[in-house]
C-alpha cells in the first residue's frame, strides 16, 4: 500500500519554506526555498523528501498530496537529481561548508552551518521550531553556555541596513525586525516555562546578511541584538557563561520535544 506525503508551502516573515509530512502528521522534513537548506527529521526519508519537494516545485501549487511507494526509494534519475540539486543543493556541498576555512568561505557559509559549528563548544541548536498552532516558526533556537537565543536572519545582499538605537531601516525605510524578534523571544520563553523550564531568560539575535551600519554601541546584554552574519558564530563565543553544561543539555532536551511547542 502506498503512503501519502503532504507538501505545504509556508511564506511568512520573509521566510519561504516547504514542509513535508506523513499521513500520521509526523514530519519528514523541510526545505528552505531561499537558501536551499534541506532539513531531514529521519535520514532514511531523505530521498522521499527530495522527491516530494521536486514534485511540488513542478506543480507550482500551495499544497500537494502525493503517493510515495512504501518500499525503499532508490536514487533519482540522473536528470531529475541534477535539476533538484540545482535548486536545493546536495549533501556534499552542505558538509563541505562545515569544513571550509578562510574569510571568503566564512562569509559565504549559511547561517545554519555557522550555528552548528558551536556544537563542539557546548552549544545546541534546534531548527524550525513551531510556536503554537498558528504556523509561526523560530528559524533557529540556540542554547549554550551564553544563554538561550532565538536567531532570525534577514537576507538583504546589496541593500543598506542601518541600526540606530531601537530603529532599524532598510534602504531608508523603517522595518519591524526588533519588534518581531522580541515577540518571538517572549513567546519562546513562555512556552519553555510552561514546559517546566524555570528561571530562564530568552534573548533574540537578528542576523543581517547585507550591509549593516550600527550607529553608536549596542549593549551586549540587551534583549535583542542586531549583528552582521560574518560575526556568527564568534559573537556567541564571546558571551559570558550563564548556563552550566548539564543545564544546557536539559533545556535542549525540552526544546526538542514537539509537545513543548504545541500549546
Amino acid at each position: 500500500m502506498e503512503q501519502l506525503l503532504t507538501v505545504r508551502r509556508w511564506r511568512r516573515y520573509g521566510a519561504d519554506r516547504l514542509f513535508v509530512t506523513q499521513e500520521t502528521g509526523a514530519r519528514v522534513g523541510s526545505v528552505d526555498l531561499q537558501s536551499g537548506e534541506v532539513v531531514v527529521d529521519d535520514p532514511g526519508l531523505e530521498d522521499r523528501l527530495r522527491r516530494a519537494a521536486q514534485e511540488f516545485l513542478r506543480a507550482d501549487v500551495a499544497e500537494l498530496v502525493l503517493p510515495v511507494p512504501s518500499r525503499t526509494v532508490g536514487a533519482l534519475d540522473p536528470a531529475d537529481q541534477a535539476a533538484l540539486e540545482a535548486w536545493l543543493g546536495n549533501d556534499r556541498d552542505a558538509n563541505d561548508a562545515l569544513d571550509l576555512s578562510g574569510a571568503r568561505a566564512e562569509r559565504g557559509s549559511p547561517l545554519r552551518a555557522r550555528l552548528e559549528r558551536l556544537a563542539a563548544e557546548g552549544w545546541q541548536v534546534v531548527h524550525d521550531v513551531p510556536l503554537g498552532r498558528q504556523g509561526s516558526l523560530v528559524a533557529h533556537l540556540l542554547l549554550g553556555p551564553g544563554g538561550i537565543f532565538t536567531v532570525a536572519e534577514h537576507k538583504l545582499p546589496g541593500r543598506s541596513v542601518r541600526l540606530d538605537g531601537r530603529l532599524v531601516e532598510v534602504d531608508g525605510e523603517s522595518v519591524s525586525y526588533l519588534r518581531d524578534a522580541r515577540l518571538e523571544a517572549q513567546r519562546t520563553h513562555a512556552l519553555l516555562v510552561a514546559a517546566g523550564c524555570a528561571s530562564i531568560t530568552v534573548r533574540s539575535i537578528v542576523v543581517i546578511h547585507g550591509d549593516l551600519e550600527v550607529v553608536g554601541r549596542q549593549d551586549p546584554l540587551a534583549p535583542t541584538l542586531v549583528v552582521p552574519r560574518h560575526v556568527v558564530p564568534s559573537v556567541f563565543r564571546a558571551m559570558p557563561v550563564t548556563l552550566a553544561p548539564e543545564r544546557v543539555g536539559a533545556l535542549a532536551h525540552v526544546a526538542r520535544q514537539r509537545a513543548t511547542w504545541a500549546r
